[in-house]
């Protein structure tokens, strides 16, 4: 395992005006919440993939989010050694993440989990640490090290 290279990958904190932050319900794992992310295209530039992932995951276009801001530094997770080999074609040990806090001020209706391939079941506005309670349990370190960087920007508007 510890060969193997993490995957780039990009996560958005799409966060409303009352500072909830949008979570989806993963279909291959019920139960299991989280927030929108992916990988990093080659060539592409991680706040091109945020705001890919963010259209492919929720149906919102760039034109209708803010881009507010972006952690300092990656954040990697190792997946657990029963993952390792079933994900991403076993080339990898977890991912390396850059992560970009969103506003949206829409509807909820604009949201379609539908636009692209279907990774969510449904989905909910969450305070962070109800969202940390939902989070599987190998990503909460990264979850709390995203909400801890975006702390003072979490805050109702």
């Amino acid at each position: 395992m510890a060969s193997l290279p993490y995957r780039p990958c990009v996560g958005v904190v799409l966060a409303n005006p009352a500072g909830l932050v949008f979570a989806g319900e993963r279909l291959d794992t019920p139960g299991a919440w989280q927030m929108p992310q992916g990988g990093i295209d080659a060539g592409e530039a991680p706040s091109d993939a945020a705001l890919r992932e963010l259209r492919e995951e929720t149906g919102l276009s760039p034109e209708a989010v803010a881009l507010e801001a972006e952690t300092p530094d990656w954040i990697s997770y190792d997946l657990p050694d029963d993952l390792i080999g079933r994900v991403w074609g076993g080339r990898y040990r977890g991912q390396r993440q850059k992560w970009f806090l969103m506003r949206y001020g829409g509807p909820d209706s604009a949201v379609d989990l539908a636009a692209h391939e279907v990774e969510f079941g449904r989905w909910r506005w969450m305070a962070p640490a109800d969202l940390m309670e939902h989070i599987v349990p190998f990503k909460r370190d990264v979850y709390r090290a995203v909400f801890d960087a975006f702390a003072n920007r979490l805050l109702p508007s």
